[in-house]
């Protein structure tokens, strides 16, 4: 998704800095790219621990018993469908279109193509859902090959998918509502609203699977997951009333800028929908070794993403206006600034993330799943899919800010294609490795392909900009990054060998033990970072000094 002369010639300090190119001095702007920044990470940080509560209490439950892979199929066709035309596909098609008619003052017809827009998402997804319940029992066997499922967990697969479908209309309505707040600079209502999705979730789980007997217990959890939904669209609404949004019904279909929108849109469906028809591969091709399989991929994805949602998730969402900004000014040299900008944020977070991740990812499995039905044979097979998921997370966020740079300058088909590709290589490489490796060969399967799609996105863009994306300096930075990582991985094996000996395997020694090694990792990858003059280290220590002396 995401450059002008003037933000490479203020050569930024703080993180983000680089990003926020208003009509405004460049340390004010400076400061609100970082506030932004650091508000939508601590709120989505929160919103993705929740998530994992919500997932440590799913599992208390349900463990990676057959149910629960039901519910895990059951819910990524909604959400394959959710990507092919609903929020994150249409905010990336509208967001662009919507900031450059604000930057030309039509704010009128910005909010006209935004009302038109709730009225098509009404029709067309409310078309697709009424269509889904009545052909629910033809259309999910087909993502269930094998003979690993049996007609019950077939039924309950249907039934669950039933229940959850609507989900799709009100995210499309969802995606609408938050790309008008985030192109206002608003971020922090919609970044908390999956905080109160998670926690309906939890307490629809807690209250209301005593309701139903055996595996229909997991109904519980698909209808948290609808009431969430209708709630997290609710909370994001009244932020409309303060911008004066007023829904019209003066619009009308032949209107040429929803047309932009719709063509825009249709790369950009593509190519989010192959993204998560990955998941939707994985699944398919781990209910190939057996009927566990795709609930322990969809366990260890749930932690993988905490640590892409709590950084990478935040840097190219906060930036995604500001490089909606530059592409509409034409301002291609600060476009490629911020963006190297925010790639080098990204991998100076992700890559610790990645090696923690890796170096202790059965002990991180164990303390947050192995209780009631996660036994040690899950803990097993949940830890084998993320340490493998682990090698793919500092690819899988640079991507996000590199597709998001392309949807920026309204140049969707090169990601698209590049997509697709991602696709069919990660296809390949799981149906070749899962027979010989079972789980690990799946997860193999997407690092590669997240790697390939890296590269791919990078050399296109630098084709498409004509110009140095600030190559070097960014593998500089992920050289060193990566020595300060490999130093750090090695100090939180040895801090965490050392607590889980001296205290034992208790609950509360195991969290000790972990949050002991992370508290440790993460001292030592910053003080070597520093040692090594790494300057995005740098941007951060002088960063909260200044928020301390502020502060002070």
């Amino acid at each position: 998704m995401p450059d002008p002369d003037t933000a490479a010639a203020a050569a930024p300090d703080d993180p983000g800095v680089a990003a926020e190119i208003e009509a405004v001095p460049v340390q004010s702007a400076s400061a609100g790219v970082a506030r932004n920044t650091a508000i939508f990470s601590i709120a989505t940080g929160l919103s993705r621990i929740a998530g994992l509560i919500r997932e440590v209490v799913a599992r208390r439950y349900f463990g990676t018993s057959g149910a629960a892979s039901a519910f895990t199929i059951a819910f990524q066709v909604p959400n394959l469908i959710r990507g092919l035309f609903a929020d994150a596909a249409l905010s990336a098609a509208f967001v662009p279109i919507f900031t450059e008619l604000l930057e030309e003052k039509r704010r009128a017809d910005a909010f006209r193509l935004a009302s038109t827009l709730v009225f098509v998402i009404l029709a067309a997804l409310g078309a697709i859902t009424a269509l889904f319940i009545v052909g629910a029992g033809v259309v999910m066997p087909v993502f269930l090959p094998g003979d690993e499922f049996d007609q019950d967990l077939v039924n309950l697969t249907v039934g669950l998918s039933r229940v959850m479908f609507p989900i799709v209309v009100l995210l499309g309505l969802n995606g609408l509502v938050v790309g008008i707040l985030n192109a206002y600079g608003q971020f922090t209502i919609p970044a908390l609203a999956p905080l109160l999705w998670n926690a309906v979730i939890i307490g629809a789980l807690i209250g209301l699977h005593g309701l139903f007997e055996g595996d229909n217990q997991i109904y519980a959890y698909a209808i948290g997951v609808l009431v969430g939904t209708v709630l997290q669209l609710a909370i994001a609404l009244p932020g409309l009333r303060k911008l004066d949004f007023r829904l019209t019904t003066a619009f009308s279909v032949r209107d040429p800028l929803l047309r932009k929108v719709l063509v825009l849109m249709l790369p950009v469906t593509i190519g989010l929908g192959i993204i998560n028809f990955d998941l939707l591969i994985n699944s398919i091709i781990g209910a190939l070794i057996s009927e566990q399989t795709p609930a322990a991929i969809d366990a260890a994805f749930r932690v993988y993403m905490l640590p892409q949602g709590m950084f990478s998730v935040a840097v190219a969402t906060v930036l995604f206006p500001t490089l909606s900004r530059l592409a509409a000014r034409k301002d291609f040299a600060g476009l490629r600034a911020t963006m190297g900008t925010g790639l080098r944020q990204i991998f100076l977070l992700l890559i610790p993330a990645a090696v923690f991740t890796a170096v202790l990812s059965e002990p991180i499995v164990r303390l947050l799943y192995e209780r009631g039905e996660f036994g040690q044979s899950s803990t097993d097979v949940v830890s084998l899919a993320l340490f493998w998921f682990s090698f793919s997370l500092p690819f899988a966020g640079a991507n996000l800010l590199l597709t998001r740079t392309f949807f920026s300058l309204q140049q969707p088909w090169l990601p698209t294609k590049l997509a697709g590709l991602n696709l069919a290589l990660n296809t390949v490489v799981s149906l070749a490795l899962y027979r010989p490796f079972g789980i690990a060969g799946v997860v193999f399967g997407t690092a590669v392909a997240s790697l390939g799609m890296t590269i791919g996105q990078y050399i296109a863009l630098k084709r498409l900009l004509g110009g140095d994306l600030e190559g070097p300096r960014t593998l500089e930075a992920i050289g060193l990054t990566s020595v300060a990582a490999a130093l750090m991985g090695g100090a939180a094996w040895v801090v965490h060998r050392g607590l889980e000996e001296l205290l034992g395997d208790a609950l509360l020694a195991q969290a000790v033990a972990v949050g002991g090694a992370a508290v440790v990792a993460a001292a030592a990858f910053f003080g070597v970072a520093l040692v090594l003059r790494l300057e995005e280290a740098q941007q951060i220590e002088r960063f909260v000094l200044r928020r301390l002396r502020a502060r002070g």
